[in-house]
């Protein structure tokens, strides 16, 4: 058997080292739980960054995975596959969407619907092609999306930015409208509730009087989904969170593949402006990926998993705000559904993280002074017990 030591040296000397890894070396799932190569369990209250939403080794998943990789793994698409298609019909059935494009990632699925505002822009509105998108935005790591992603230690070693993109601040409806230009703004892109970003989330009017003002001015109102959707948020896209709110354009990915790497760009009908030859994609679509993430996005229906997210959110929540009554460095505890973070008046957060994982906890530092939890949306209350049992422990060693 591979030690964990030789994993390490092997990653070391072969892979870019893009990453701080933390110590275990990962090699099982089920469920919440996670297992380490020396035989550690860990509760997973990352889930491998908002992605399995059901967990680790879904046996609905597995089995559809198991299946289709006897059947076909490939194909151009050029011709038909059919595990796309169920899925496809999932999505724009339980939503106000029309049309699905699959790709491989959220990144991808960010870049295709921006090419989707600027056609937009270029044959309704004269040219227009820029896009708004908000401070402490996440969007993705290509050279677009890091233009669009409005944080700047993401964008300040591949400076100058492409251009395109305007990052104004989030929940201000004033800065979106100040930085409309006619004939230039084609697209206002946002987050329902930003992740990466730190947990924000808008106040109850604001993606409404933003979609409302990009209809009065004939711009699309996008939506990144990419986190907060298949449920994360306690509906099965984040935006139903919100009345009387319909993207026109909207993202996924993460969950919708639960592990399998899978992202999509999803359109109204009046905005599917792109033809054959305007995009494409050799892996979208992919009958392996697709087939994984038709079997997740049929339990989630079908078994109601954003409502059990809501109801074990708010449980969530209320453990989290009892421990912030103990331990007064807990500023705020905020979030919507099974997306949650607590910020704290120190900058702690790494500690935590670091001092959680010999307990048994894996969580995640979104900022230097906040934690951020995105655990299977079909964690148990008594995994959540656990896993605020460890954070009171680690809390109070910190605290003295």
């Amino acid at each position: 058997m591979t030690s964990s030591a030789e994993y390490k040296n092997l990653e070391s000397k072969y892979y870019m080292q893009v990453v701080n890894r933390m110590p275990p070396v990962l090699v099982r799932g089920e469920g919440t739980r996670v297992f380490d190569n020396d035989g550690n369990s860990y509760l997973d209250f990352t889930a491998g960054w908002a992605v399995l939403n059901l967990g680790h080794s879904h046996p609905a998943v597995t089995d559809a995975i198991r299946d289709q990789a006897g059947k076909i793994l490939q194909m151009s698409n050029l011709f038909y596959t059919t595990p796309q298609l169920p899925l496809a019909k999932i999505i724009v059935d339980n939503s106000d969407i029309d049309r699905v494009f699959f790709c491989n990632s959220g990144a991808e699925a960010n870049e295709g619907a921006c090419k989707v505002a600027r056609k937009w822009g270029k044959i309704k509105l004269d040219g227009a092609y820029e896009i708004i998108t908000t401070l402490d935005s996440f969007h993705g790591r290509t050279q677009a999306m890091m233009a669009a992603t409005g944080q700047p230690h993401y964008q300040d070693n591949w400076r100058p930015l492409m251009p395109g993109f305007v990052n104004v601040p989030y929940n201000d409806i004033q800065a979106i409208k100040d930085s409309y230009k006619e004939g230039q703004t084609c697209a206002v892109l946002l987050e329902p509730v930003q992740g990466e970003g730190g947990v924000n989330v808008p106040s109850d009017n604001y993606l409404k009087d933003v979609m409302d003002f990009c209809h009065d001015k004939n711009i699309l109102f996008m939506l990144d989904e990419v986190q907060t959707g298949m449920g994360r948020l306690g509906t099965l896209f984040g935006y139903q969170q919100f009345a009387g709110v319909e993207p026109d354009v909207m993202t996924l990915a993460k969950a919708l593949g639960s592990g399998a790497p899978l992202g999509a760009f999803t359109t109204k009908e009046f905005c599917s402006v792109l033809e054959p030859g305007d995009h494409g994609s050799t892996f979208g679509g992919n009958a392996l990926t697709t087939a994984a993430g038709s079997a997740a996005a049929k339990v989630i229906v079908d078994e109601d998993i954003p409502a059990l997210a809501t109801e074990t959110g708010a449980y969530f929540q209320g453990k989290l705000t009892a421990l912030a009554e103990k331990h007064s460095f807990i500023e705020e505890v905020r979030g919507m559904g099974l997306l949650i973070a607590i910020q704290m008046t120190e900058e702690i957060a790494g500690a935590t993280v670091t001092a959680a994982l010999p307990e048994g906890l894996l969580i995640n530092a979104v900022r230097p002074n906040m934690v951020r939890f995105m655990p299977p949306l079909n964690v148990t209350r008594e995994e959540i017990d656990e896993a605020v049992a460890i954070l009171d422990k680690v809390f109070t060693n910190i605290n003295n």
